[in-house]
């Protein structure tokens, strides 16, 4: 699986170079051109060497290679990006790359530093690394019970659900084909057809690529100083948010999880909470004018009113989906509701998250909501000792051993955020930098460093160290630290 990951990347840099040498930019052109020519080279004498080897490593086994793809490929892949560039360090490019590949979108480098090419290069990265997560959730993670898939399924986190009659027995390899043929079309499909979208919109073609390739893999990457600069305006966002719906649950896309015995997306219980958080949030905003009336005195029009509450809606959604965008209108709703900085508020949106199986990174709803019901059933139960649940079949699963598990996770990602918040203080950062670093990587949510602190966050200005700090908690993040724990307990290391 980490060849043909390779081999991806290797012919993908054709693309990058094509378009420097259509701006007539040799040099970068060359230096995508030769790093696909050297990958491609290298990857096809790799597999010809490992042609006649038998592969015993089975589900755990590529849970390892998408483990180690997360991790190492970002050393392949920076390497065009940083010969293109020439003024940064070869460890500035590599953890751009994984910024980008794990779908973070954190920016090392100003959008004027950075060429067309490398603009694209990078929303191309970030694409690629939505689509790893999007087929590997399903062909990987759902069989091994991780990734959220743990809250409903009967085997322990881990255990491969073949046993159980879940899935069927076919070589692992074959089922990620078989889910990569399925999923990638409409991956593509809708990528092209947001970008046309936001092209007639009003957005540059290539703005429009990247911020299209961007939503569907929630990762943020934008060529422009700040997404609101967008030509497309209101009209796009209003596109754009249709499309960040589908981070908020797998069911939009997908049938084979134990969740779809509901009968509908409307009663899928991730779609509605997240629906639930995206108008509560920016309405406590647009209702702080009058309680805190901090503006009592002035007249505020209706258009004013309505762009405000619509850079809420935009931008809440942005960023429980952990894309990160910011709304054009953001300025507007924060002079309404009078927080010029609400950045807590996004802090817990990106840990939030959105659903189980998409590009989304975060907590996942549908942990969130595992809990709720666990709790409502205790809070029944302090009133009502003697009461009976009323939970049935799936329900009561969720409720119990799901909120275990999630309880379990929510702890592991606890002591993740405190463990590289104390790593980030420890080498230079304030609290509030150490926790917005630690947060934005843990939930793969790179903006935040730009909006949630009240001044923005240099990244390529930390230490060594702590880069290569960010550049961990983005990879344990994106692969979460369940599978990590259920990786390096199986018996895989001891063969």
């Amino acid at each position: 699986m980490f060849l043909l990951m390779a081999g991806i990347s290797a012919l993908s840099m054709l693309v990058p170079a094509a378009h420097a040498f259509a701006l007539e930019n040799a040099a970068e052109g060359r230096a995508f051109l030769y790093s696909a020519v050297l990958g491609g080279l290298m990857v096809a004498l790799v597999g010809i060497a490992r042609a006649n080897l038998l592969r015993r490593r089975g589900e755990m086994g590529n849970l390892l290679a998408l483990f180690a793809g997360l991790a190492a490929l970002p050393l392949f892949l920076a390497l065009p990006f940083y010969e293109a560039l020439r003024t940064t360090s070869y460890l500035n490019a590599y953890v751009e790359m994984v910024s980008a590949l794990t779908t973070t979108g954190a920016a090392f480098f100003d959008a004027d530093r950075l060429s067309d090419t490398l603009h694209l290069w990078r929303g191309m990265v970030g694409w690629m690394g939505g689509a790893l997560i999007w087929v590997a959730a399903a062909a990987i993670l759902a069989p091994l019970n991780l990734g959220g898939f743990e809250v409903t399924a009967t085997a322990e986190p881990g255990q491969s659900d073949v046993l159980h009659g879940r899935f069927e027995r076919p070589d692992p390899q074959r089922r990620i084909i078989r889910v990569a043929v399925q999923l990638l079309p409409i991956y593509i499909g809708l990528t092209v057809a947001l970008w046309v979208m936001l092209t007639i919109s009003g957005d540059r073609p290539l703005v429009a690529l990247i911020h299209g390739m961007s939503v569907m893999a929630t990762s943020g990457i934008t060529p422009l100083q700040s997404a609101g600069e967008a030509q497309a305006g209101v009209t796009g966002e209003a596109i754009t948010a249709l499309f960040m719906l589908f981070a908020l649950s797998r069911l939009t896309f997908s049938t084979d999880t134990i969740t779809t015995s509901r009968r509908g997306l409307h009663e899928d219980p991730e779609f509605r909470l997240g629906l639930v958080l995206v108008v509560a949030v920016p309405t406590l905003l647009f209702m702080r004018h009058w309680v805190a009336s901090y503006s009592m005195e002035e007249e505020q029009s209706v258009m004013v009113a309505l762009r405000a509450l619509w850079g809420g809606l935009f931008t809440t959604l942005s960023f429980l989906s952990t894309t990160g965008f910011e709304s054009v209108e953001w300025k507007t709703a924060r002079d309404w509701s009078g927080l010029p900085t609400p950045g807590l508020i996004f802090l817990g949106l990106a840990m939030i998250g959105g659903g189980v199986a998409t590009t989304a990174g975060g907590v996942k709803l549908l942990r969130v909501w595992a809990l709720y019901l666990n709790g409502l059933r205790e809070i029944e139960r302090l009133v009502h000792p003697s009461s009976v649940g009323r939970a049935h079949g799936m329900s009561r699963r969720i409720r119990r051993q799901g909120a275990y598990i999630a309880w379990i996770f929510f702890m592991m990602f606890a002591l993740s955020l405190a463990f590289f918040t104390m790593v980030f203080a420890g080498y230079g950062s304030d609290l509030q930098t150490a926790l917005t670093l630690a947060i934005a990587g843990l939930s793969t949510t790179g903006p935040l460093v730009s909006i949630a602190p009240e001044t923005t966050v240099h990244l390529s200005s930390l230490a060594p160290v702590a880069k290569l700090t960010f550049a961990a908690a983005m990879v344990l993040g994106r692969l979460e630290m369940l599978a990590i724990v259920a990786l390096f307990t199986s018996g895989l290391f001891r063969r």
